[in-house]
C-alpha cells in the first residue's frame, strides 16, 4: 500500500502507482478516503472514471482478479471508527496528527496489507512545515506501524507547489490518465512521482536495487501495461468513463511579469473548494504557470472551472484578493 498525508493539491499518484504496481506483480487492495479539508480525496478523484463505492466482497473480488483496486473505503467500512471521525473533521475543517496516523494504519492494517510507503510532503503552505516535525511524524507512524506487524517506510517529498496541472476530482483524473496514456501533454512531475514511488514499492517488497526497481516501474508505464492495468481495475469495479470538466472557466493572468517564486498551497485549495470542488467533480482549478518559471504581464496563471457563473466569480474575486496565492517577483 501506499499513502501520502496529503496538504499538496493535485498530486494525484495513487492511482497511478497502484496500475504500475499491480501490473508489475504485486497486490495493492488500495482503499481511499474522500476529501477531508481538500478539494479533492483519491476516492473523488477515481470515482469520474469507475464506481468507488464497493463492498467488502466486491473489494475482494476486484482484487482477486486484477491484484488491485481502487475502492472508498468509507464505502467498505473496514475502519468503521475511522470513518465517524472522518465525518467530524470535514465538518469541522481539522485533520489532527494523532487521527491522521490512525486513520492511515488502521486502512492498511484492516485491508491485511504487509508493506506501506508512506509520503509525507515538506513545505511552507502544506501540514508538514519543517523537517523537525517531518521527522517526528515519521517516528510516530513507523512505531504505530511496527506495534501492528505493518512494515512502513516514511519519504519526505517537496511541497511547495502543487503536483501535476489540475486541482479538483476531475481535473486530477485527467492529469491520470494522460500520464497512463503517456500523453505528450502529461504533467511530467506527476510522472516522475509516480515512477519514484512505485519503484520504492518494488525496492521494499522485492529487494532489488533503487535502480532496478525504477527502471522497472517506468517500463511498465511507458509499455502501456500500467493503463492496461488501470482500465482493468475499472472494468471490474463496474465501467470505466472519461472525466469532463465543468461548463464555465474563467482565466487568471499575472497582474506584473517576472518569475514565479511561490504558491501559497493553502490558499490554492481554498479557491479550489471555492469553484465547488469536490462536490461538483467537474470544477476545480488548472495550473497555466510553475514555480520558478519566467512570466510576461498579462500571461495565464491559473484556469478556474466551475458549474455557474456565480460560483465562479466568487472564487476569482477570493482569487484577486489573495496577492501571495501566486508570488511573482
Amino acid at each position: 500500500d501506499k499513502h501520502c498525508i496529503g496538504g499538496v493539491p493535485g498530486n494525484r499518484t495513487t492511482p497511478l502507482v497502484v496500475s504500475i504496481v499491480a501490473a508489475g506483480g504485486l497486490v495493492i487492495p488500495k482503499t481511499s478516503s474522500r476529501a477531508i479539508t481538500s478539494p479533492a480525496g483519491t476516492a473523488d478523484t477515481v470515482e469520474c472514471m469507475t464506481k468507488v463505492s464497493l463492498s467488502v466482497e466486491e473489494i475482494k473480488r476486484v482484487v482477486a482478479k486484477e491484484g488491485a483496486c481502487l475502492a472508498w473505503g468509507g464505502g467498505a467500512a473496514i475502519s468503521p471508527a475511522d470513518d465517524i471521525l472522518i465525518r467530524v473533521e470535514k465538518a469541522l475543517d481539522l485533520d489532527s496528527e494523532g487521527q491522521m496516523i490512525a486513520s492511515i494504519i488502521s486502512k492498511k492494517v484492516s485491508a491485511g496489507s504487509t508493506h506501506a510507503l508512506i509520503d509525507i510532503p515538506i513545505g511552507k503552505t502544506v501540514k508538514v512545515r519543517d523537517k523537525m516535525q517531518a521527522y517526528r511524524l515519521k517516528a510516530n507512524i513507523e512505531t504505530v506501524a511496527m506495534s501492528f506487524g505493518l512494515q512502513a517506510r516514511v519519504i519526505f517529498t517537496d511541497g511547495d507547489e502543487p503536483v501535476g496541472r489540475g486541482i479538483g476530482p476531475a481535473l486530477e483524473a485527467i492529469d491520470v490518465l494522460k500520464v497512463l496514456r503517456n500523453d505528450v501533454s502529461a504533467p511530467f512531475d506527476l510522472k516522475e512521482k509516480a515512477i519514484f514511488l512505485s519503484g520504492k514499492l518494488f525496492e521494499m517488497t522485492t529487494g532489488d536495487n533503487e535502480n532496478s526497481c525504477m527502471k522497472k516501474a517506468r517500463a511498465l508505464l511507458d509499455s502501456g501495461e500500467a493503463l492496461n492495468k488501470f482500465m482493468n481495475i475499472c472494468r471490474a469495479q463496474g465501467v470505466f468513463t472519461e472525466p469532463a470538466t465543468a461548463k464555465y472557466h474563467h482565466d487568471i493572468k499575472a497582474s506584473s511579469g517576472g518569475v514565479v517564486t511561490a504558491f501559497d498551497n493553502r490558499k490554492l485549495s481554498r479557491a479550489a473548494k471555492l469553484t465547488g470542488a469536490p462536490a461538483d467533480k467537474g470544477a476545480g482549478i488548472e495550473m497555466l504557470t510553475r514555480l520558478h518559471q519566467q512570466i510576461e504581464k498579462g500571461g495565464p496563471l491559473l484556469r478556474l472551472y466551475a458549474e455557474s457563473e456565480a460560483t465562479l466569480e466568487y472564487a476569482r474575486l477570493y482569487i484577486e484578493s489573495q496577492p501571495d496565492l501566486v508570488s511573482i517577483s
